[in-house]
C-alpha cells in the first residue's frame, strides 16, 4: 500500500497540468471534496489540492508546448541529476532538465523509453504528499506501455524496482515494489500491457474511493467523461477509468476486502 514514509523510487508527488487551473481546481473539488490552496504568487499559478489541510495532489497551468492536459507522477530520487542522465543512458528522455524548486527540492521531467511521461522528485522542504491510500487520495500508480519487460528494465536501471507476474484475462499484469523491504509492503503500482486502441503510453494515478459508481456519476456531471465504466475486478475491486473536462484521465478504485 502506497503511504508516506517515501524511499527512492516510491511515488511522492502527483500534479496535473491543465489550461484552466481554474476550473480544473472546481471539477476535481465537486468530484473529490478537495480544496485548492494557492502556493502563492511567485509559483506562477501552481497551488496544492489539499485534503483537511494536507496535501494530496498538485495542480499548475501547462507548461511544456505541445503539451496536453494530464496527470504526472513523480518518483523519489536522492538526485535528480545523476537519475536524469541515468534516464539518458538508459534510453529516455530528458524533457525538462534537473531545476531547484525554490527550496523546496529539486524536480526533473523525463519520458521513459516506451513514451510515458513522468518526473522525479529530489526533496529538500517539501518531502512528497502528505496523504495517500485514504478515501478520495492516490493510491495506485499504474503504467500502460506497449513494452512492458522493456520499459520495467529501463525503471529498474533507475530506482531498483522489483515486480511480480500476475496473470489477468487477456493480459499479464507486474506488481510494482521499490528496492527495499518487504516486496508486497512496498508495492504501489503495476504495470499493463497497452491495449488496442489506446493512444499512447502512458502513467494513470488511481485515487481511493468507497463508491466507484458514485465518482463516476459525479464525474460526468461536472463536466468530465467516464472511459471505462465502474466495474469489478476480481481480487482488486471495482474499478473506474474518468477524464476530466480537459481530457486528463485517471482512475478510481474502490478495493476489495482484504481476505
Amino acid at each position: 500500500m502506497l503511504g508516506t514514509d517515501f524511499t527512492t523510487g516510491s511515488p511522492d508527488w502527483l500534479d496535473l497540468g491543465s489550461p484552466d487551473t481554474g476550473a480544473a481546481a472546481v471539477f476535481y473539488g465537486r468530484v473529490f471534496g478537495w480544496d485548492f490552496v494557492s502556493a502563492g504568487p511567485e509559483a506562477g499559478g501552481y497551488g496544492f489540492f489539499q485534503q483537511e489541510g494536507r496535501t494530496v495532489a498538485a495542480l499548475g497551468p501547462l507548461t511544456e508546448e505541445g503539451a496536453e492536459s494530464a496527470w504526472t507522477v513523480y518518483f523519489e530520487t536522492p538526485d535528480a541529476e545523476v537519475t536524469a542522465r541515468a534516464a539518458e543512458q538508459a534510453g529516455g528522455r530528458v524533457r525538462m532538465a534537473p531545476m531547484d524548486v525554490m527550496d523546496a527540492g529539486r524536480m526533473a521531467a523525463l519520458t521513459d523509453p516506451g513514451g510515458a511521461e513522468f518526473a522525479v522528485w529530489e526533496p529538500h522542504a517539501v518531502k512528497g504528499l502528505e496523504r495517500t491510500s485514504a478515501e478520495n487520495t492516490l493510491l495506485w500508480a499504474e503504467l500502460h506501455v506497449a513494452d512492458p519487460e522493456r520499459v520495467l528494465g529501463f525503471y529498474r536501471e533507475l530506482f531498483g524496482w522489483r515486480w511480480l507476474e500476475m496473470e489477468a484475462p487477456g493480459m499479464t499484469y507486474r506488481v510494482v515494489s521499490t528496492a527495499v523491504g518487504d516486496q508486497q509492503d512496498a508495492s504501489f503500482g503495476g504495470v499493463a500491457p497497452l491495449q488496442p486502441g489506446a493512444d499512447r503510453a502512458r502513467w494513470i494515478p488511481y485515487f481511493a474511493t468507497e463508491d466507484a459508481d458514485v465518482i463516476a456519476a459525479s464525474v460526468q456531471e461536472s463536466g468530465g467523461s467516464v472511459l471505462m465504466p465502474p466495474a469489478d475486478v476480481p481480487d482488486v475491486g471495482r474499478i473506474a477509468w474518468l477524464a476530466d473536462p480537459f481530457g486528463a484521465p485517471f482512475a478510481v478504485l474502490k478495493p476489495a476486502p482484504r481476505a
